[in-house]
């Protein structure tokens, strides 16, 4: 059974009598009163042997258990920087269960951490800082070298849901006796659960009671000397007996991906970012018909529920990650961050909507409600009902972050259909409908929608998969509207029953369609009168061109969804077929999935800390 949603409460700015950062909830100051900085050297650093003990690593990981204002990671990260001998990669895990907003943050770190070598990192760290939403955050620094995984939320909750394997521990925190669920023997527990056999642990703490929950958690333990006035802190090392052996990822590769649609393109990028060598194979471009050729132009949208189910935590997530992962795209790959407004499926909806936003507590700066008239100005026209509006809507060109992804990425394209994968030696070769080689690697992902089911049926692995055999095609299309007869289209995305988006360029597009048992994907007039159907219904008002569009005329595009049982996709490996993989089952979601899953394999295949919670992870392995 899932916690129940707890929303997060945010950190305040306070200070106590003697300047220092106070939290008025646990009635302490944030760092030492000696010095932050001298305090994460001391504590921190030299208490885990730091950095000594990464030196000879590939990588190396660090979970803290209070963020604070980020001075334990930015003394850190400025440690790796200062190291020659520092290893390639420096992966961070912190919990905060109160943040401080990204303006409260920037001006702290400016007071804080004014000093030349950290004042540089403050201010990236700021730059980065994400939404106060709860979940895991993925920030990457040093070109992804330097990765830190922010959990927000109760440290409880989230150490049980980390997936990973850490090397130190930051144990820090306000004192056990003004937050004893910082300290407590399940979270310790759980700390020891992912610790690598040789890891380490320090905290400034240093009562008799913490010292015997570390004992009995799997730590051995010892006094040091303090920092700061303080007598004593402790340290300690994991106990190596009955501790799982350390399952190291694998160092960059091949891999081969089977499609080149949102699917395959998404994991081709996160794979490359961490040195891997990419093939993908793609069926479409055999036949000279690309993924989304033609698909100008498609909305990204998070979708909120009361209970902040698995579907929105899920939805909040990839939002997030592909906005992260594709900005850097050049031109109009680039998402544009034009905001969507959500319109109400009717009038009555109101009230719901109301509590249902007061109980998650989420920025209004990320979602707020709006009303009509509010809806309409945002949207420069004309809406039917109020509804939602969630500022970081995005607009993206599917066609056009295809091709940016795989050229970025410099995956090699290789035309062809993927019949089967067999094993050979210690991986994987694709083959063709007439048996012939199309590629090996130790890594094989398919990617490549409802035509994965097959393939996984004909190479004699699909048996074990029941939810994955029961994954159905729909065919949708989209309709491409003139601008001029929607008065120039709309300023942001608006969704709803279907969906009107801003002007492309060529037009805007409305949508969409679904078809069940469809013997091909096709742009109909059948379909276009209900796309603009859709549309109409999300406006009010009069617009005599539009309503004079004639459906079949109009110019659109048409593709399959390739879905599952719950509309969640199924991502990981087949735990029957090592080295094989699946991406499969995205639905209307391709968008929402792409980044997020991709860096959800990458980061698996390299060992690195996952960007998702184990509980939603479980929620879309292969079964």
């Amino acid at each position: 059974m899932s916690a129940p949603y707890v929303p997060l409460m945010p950190a305040e700015v306070g200070f106590n009598a003697d300047g220092k950062l106070y939290s008025s909830l646990y009635g302490d100051v944030y760092h030492c009163p000696a010095g932050a900085a001298g305090q994460a050297e001391h504590v921190f650093l030299h208490g885990n042997g730091l950095p000594g003990r990464w030196r000879g690593r590939k990588q190396f990981t660090v979970c803290e258990t209070g963020f604070g204002m980020g001075l334990n990671f930015l003394t850190l990260w400025k440690a790796w920087r200062d190291d020659p001998q520092r290893p390639a990669a420096l992966h961070v895990v912190s919990m905060e269960a109160h943040p401080f907003a990204q303006e409260d943050l920037s001006a702290l770190l400016a007071r804080e951490a004014a000093a030349a070598p950290l004042a540089e990192l403050g201010q990236r760290l700021a730059a980065q800082w994400p939404a106060l939403l709860p979940g895991l955050h993925r920030l990457e620094f040093e070109n992804g070298a330097v990765t830190l995984t922010l959990g927000f939320g109760d440290a409880q909750v989230l150490a049980a849901r980390l997936s990973a394997r850490i090397d130190a521990f930051f144990l820090d925190g306000f004192a056990p006796e003004r937050n004893p669920r910082m300290w407590a023997p399940q979270l310790l527990q759980n700390l020891a659960a992912r610790a690598a056999p040789d890891a380490t642990m320090a905290t400034w703490a240093c009562t008799g009671e913490l010292r015997q929950a570390l004992q009995d958690a799997g730590f051995d333990v010892r006094r040091e000397a303090g920092y700061g006035g303080k007598w004593h802190m402790t340290a300690g090392t994991v106990r190596a007996e009955g501790r799982m052996a350390a399952v190291p990822g694998l160092d960059a590769a091949h891999a081969v991906v089977v499609g080149a649609g949102l699917a395959g393109a998404g994991i081709a990028q996160a794979l490359a970012g961490r040195g891997w060598r990419v093939t993908v194979v793609d069926a479409g471009r055999a036949l000279g018909a690309p993924a989304h050729a033609g698909h100008l132009a498609a909305a990204l949208t998070p979708v909120v529920a009361r209970d902040d189910n698995a579907r929105a935590r899920l939805s909040r997530a990839g939002s997030q990650r592909a906005l992260a992962r594709w900005q850097g795209l050049p031109g109009d790959a680039a998402p544009r961050v034009c905001g969507t407004v959500q319109v109400e499926r009717d009038a009555g909806k109101s009230a719901a909507l109301t509590s249902t936003l007061e109980t998650l507590a989420f920025p209004s700066g990320w979602v707020r409600q709006v009303d009509r008239d509010e809806a309409s100005a945002l949207a420069g026209l004309p809406l039917a009902r109020g509804g939602v509006f969630f500022s970081r809507g995005m607009l993206v060109q599917p066609n056009r972050l295809i091709d940016a992804l795989l050229e970025t990425s410099g995956a090699a394209l290789l035309p062809g259909k993927a019949a089967r994968v067999e094993p050979v030696g210690q991986g994987w070769r694709v083959m063709d409908e007439q048996g012939a080689e199309l590629a090996q690697a130790q890594v094989v992902i398919l990617a490549n929608a409802a035509g994965a089911r097959n393939m996984l049926a004909d190479s004699g692995l699909l048996d074990p998969l029941p939810r994955v055999a029961q994954m159905h095609a729909l065919t949708g299309e989209v309709t491409l509207v003139p601008a001029a007869a929607l008065s120039g289209g709309p300023r942001c995305i608006v969704g709803g029953e279907g969906y009107l988006l801003p002007d492309v360029g060529p037009g805007c597009v409305v949508g969409s369609t679904y078809v069940h048992d469809a013997a091909e994907a096709r742009v109909s007039a059948d379909g276009q009168r209900v796309t603009l159907a859709k549309a109409a219904g999300l406006l009010s008002g009069h617009f005599p061109d539009f309503d004079a569009l004639v459906p079949g005329s109009l110019p659109g595009w048409a593709g399959w969804r390739a879905v599952l049982p719950g509309r969640l996709p199924a991502v990981g490996e087949l735990p029957h077929a090592r080295g094989v993989w699946l991406a499969v089952g995205y639905a209307s979601r391709g968008l929402s999935w792409s980044a997020l899953m991709g860096d959800l394999i990458a980061a698996r295949l390299a060992g690195e800390p996952s960007p998702l919670e184990t509980d939603l992870a479980q929620l879309i392995s292969p079964r």
